[in-house]
Parts: C-alpha cells; sequence; structure tokens
C-alpha cells in the first residue's frame, strides 16, 4: 500500500538537492592554487655544492659532411657512345677513361684540316708546319715580282737615256715608264698576298689545334681521383655538348661544415684541431683541422659557418652525415658549474633549488651556459658554494622542508680532476 506524501515535504526535500548540486558544481569549478607537496615529514635529497674551476673552452656543433670536390662531368662534343667505363660507387683514378665516344666524323675533319694547311703551305714555299718564314721577301711570289720589278726598271732607265740622248723615242720611254710603274703595283700586291698566306697558314693552324682537341675529347676523362656519386649515361646513347654523363665526388679529405655560435668567434682560428663523433661509429673519434671561416655571420641565426677538413683514407664517412664536433680552444675561464640533473625546466625558465639554514628550500631561476661532461654552466642565478637539491626536484618549491642525505660535491671535483 502506498501512501501519499505531503507536497510541502517534497518542495522541502528538492530545493535540498538542489542547493547540495550548486555547492557541488560551486566546488568542482573553484581553482584551488597550486603548492609544492608538503607532508608531515621533511623531503629527503641529496645534494650538492656550486663550485668554481678554472675550465678550458670547448666550442663544440653539429655539422654536415661535404665532398672536397663535386663536379659533373660532361661531353664536350657530339656523338654515339661506344663504351663507359664506371659505374656508381667506383673510385676512379685521376686521368682514368671514363666514357669513349665515337671519332670517326672527327677524324675525317682532322684529315680535312690537313690537306688545307699543306695547301696553305705550298702557296709561299714551306716543307710543313714547323717551317717559319723569317722574311716575307723570301717568299717565292715576291721574289718573282721583285725580279720582275727590277727588269722594268733596267728597262725603263736604258730606255730614258736613249730618249735624252735623241736615240729613242718617247713612245719607248711611255711604255717603259708603264710597264716599270705595273711592276712596282704588282711586286706591292704580292707582298699583301703573301701576308694574307701567312694569316691563313696561322687561321689553318688554329683549326687543325682545334680539330685535334675534338678528337681527343672524344676520350671523357676523370679530371681528379675521386668516387662516382652517380652515373647518368649509357653505351649506344646519342649525346650533344654539355651533356652530363657522370659526378663525381673527392671523399678524402672531407669538408664538415659547422655553425658556431658569433660570441665563439674570437676563440676559432685555422689550424684548429677538431674531435669528429658520428652516430655510425658511436666508439670511435675522428680529428680534423679547421681550415675555413667565414668572415660574414648569418644575421638570421647568429652564427658563422667553420669549415673543418677530416681524413678520409678508408672512405668510411659519407658526405652528408651529420657529425657532432669538438673544437678545443686555448681560451681559459674561472666558471660557476652545477650537476645537470640539479636543474630543473618549469613553467619556461630553467630553476635549481637552493637549500637555505640546512633544512628549507629557496627556488631560484637560473640562466645556463655550456655543458661540460656531466655539468653544466651556471651563468646567472647562483653562486660559489651554495648548497644545491641534485633529487626530488619535482617534490621540491619555496618553503619546503628538506632533510639532506648526503652531498656529492667532493666526489664529483674529483672525478673531473682525473
Amino acid at each position: 500500500m502506498i501512501s501519499a506524501v505531503p507536497a510541502s515535504k517534497l518542495v522541502r526535500v528538492a530545493s535540498a538537492c538542489l542547493i547540495a548540486a550548486l555547492c557541488f558544481v560551486t566546488g568542482c569549478g573553484r581553482q584551488q592554487p597550486i603548492q609544492a607537496k608538503q607532508d608531515g615529514a621533511p623531503v629527503p635529497i641529496k645534494t650538492s655544492r656550486v663550485v668554481a674551476r678554472d675550465v678550458r673552452r670547448v666550442v663544440q656543433s653539429i655539422g654536415t659532411l661535404f665532398p672536397y670536390d663535386e663536379t659533373v662531368v660532361s661531353a664536350e662534343i657530339d656523338g654515339r657512345v661506344d663504351e663507359v667505363n664506371a659505374d656508381l660507387g667506383d673510385y676512379i683514378e685521376k686521368g682514368s677513361v671514363l666514357v669513349r665516344i665515337s671519332d670517326e666524323e672527327q677524324k675525317y675533319l682532322l684529315a680535312q684540316n690537313e690537306a688545307a694547311l699543306r695547301m696553305a703551305l705550298e702557296r709561299i714555299g714551306l716543307k710543313d708546319e714547323k717551317d717559319r718564314l723569317k722574311d716575307i721577301k723570301d717568299a717565292s711570289e715576291v721574289r718573282r715580282a721583285q725580279a720582275d720589278l727590277f727588269d722594268a726598271e733596267q728597262h725603263y732607265d736604258r730606255t730614258k737615256r736613249l730618249v735624252d740622248q735623241g736615240i729613242g723615242s718617247r713612245s719607248d720611254r711611255d711604255q717603259a715608264q708603264a710597264r716599270y710603274n705595273a711592276a712596282g703595283a704588282a711586286y706591292d700586291q704580292s707582298i699583301n698576298s703573301v701576308r694574307n698566306l701567312v694569316q691563313d697558314i696561322e687561321r689553318q693552324k688554329a683549326l687543325l689545334d682545334l680539330q685535334k682537341k675534338k678528337l681527343r675529347d672524344t676520350t671523357v676523362k676523370a679530371p681528379f681521383a675521386g668516387s662516382v656519386k652517380e652515373r647518368q649515361v649509357n653505351a649506344g646513347q646519342y649525346v650533344r655538348a654539355n651533356t652530363p654523363l657522370f659526378t663525381l665526388v673527392k671523399t678524402d679529405p672531407l669538408r664538415l661544415r659547422l655553425e658556431v655560435p658569433e660570441r665563439m668567434a674570437p676563440w676559432v682560428r685555422n689550424g684548429q684541431v677538431v674531435e669528429v663523433h658520428l652516430e655510425a661509429f658511436e666508439n670511435r673519434k675522428f680529428s680534423g683541422k679547421v681550415w675555413r671561416i667565414s668572415p660574414m655571420v648569418e644575421q638570421t641565426k647568429r652564427t658563422f659557418v667553420v669549415e673543418a677538413l677530416v681524413g678520409n683514407p678508408k672512405n668510411e664517412l659519407k658526405p652528408g652525415s651529420y657529425a657532432r664536433a669538438a673544437l678545443p680552444t686555448e681560451k681559459t675561464e674561472h666558471i660557476r658549474l652545477v650537476p645537470v640533473r640539479a636543474v630543473a625546466y618549469l613553467f619556461g625558465a630553467n630553476k635549481a633549488f637552493v637549500v637555505r639554514d640546512g633544512n628549507t628550500i629557496e627556488s631560484r631561476e637560473v640562466k645556463l651556459g655550456d655543458r661540460i661532461n656531466e655539468d653544466v654552466e651556471i651563468l646567472e642565478g647562483l653562486e660559489e658554494g651554495e648548497m644545491i637539491a641534485t633529487t626530488q626536484l619535482n617534490r621540491l618549491d619555496t618553503g619546503t622542508r628538506v632533510a639532506v642525505s648526503s652531498t656529492t660535491t667532493e666526489a664529483r671535483v674529483d672525478k673531473r680532476a682525473e
């Protein structure tokens, strides 16, 4: 049997439920202040001291390996490829034949040029291209014209004397003078003609040398010792001048190109030794030397480019690989150091936790410098000798009570001094 509930009692129950729901929603929506976790007992921590040491600066950077030389070997003449003597990855000595292009047409053109040169030499009485005409007047054509001129001059002189003596006729003198004048013009023309022939001989020699070069160009040789990066030609292919055939790279030594922060510019010098580490050779160290330093700083990155030469006699290292490099310098500075584990990155800043009065934490924002092995340089925020926490950093904040269990300063310093 169901008994009826009074309406007034239902209203009171509904009101109570509504108030409870509002309190629950309001309590859930209210943001509680973030505080360091506080337990009844102090937080047990390990600590370390901020130490100051004289440290020799080492410039560290990540760079890329590049070939010492890289070139695209192209055809210099048109023709069909008869031979291809190299392929991807092959090591090629300087002067080795990479490609042979058909030379039949070039040989015919060479014979044609040689015949044209012989004809030009014979016109001035030379036997071969090694002969030289010391004086233009020694040419046979000039000597003949000179003989005709001399004969015409003698005949004119005799006729003129006879006319002066009243023996000869004036018409004979006029004919002799005309012949003399014609012989003089022929002599001048012969000299100009021989000069033109000499110039033509030089032109024919140049054409012959050019054709000899074209014949040599049918054999494509390696310009330097290196490895084949890419092959772009096949036997039987017809190529034209400037058609790429091979890409060659010289990989010993390699160029290591690094980007160094501008503040380290005074520390980098030509000839500095570079220690190089690669991911592919985790337990090995390669060495090189700085040989090029850019005179400009990249304004967007605030870095400048340094190139080092890294020996690669066994071709173990490959261009394009990333490498980590360390450049020990002569720059020594007195700096403050703390263990890397003593610094936490929280809310966009690096924080360290200083122990005050032996049992209370003070949170400090610190500015970091270079990392040196397991330590990091402190530029701002900590002073030498201060005790800082190295464990439980996620539980610490200003005011947190702690209990120091051990301090590792002396052990750390001794380890670094070894």
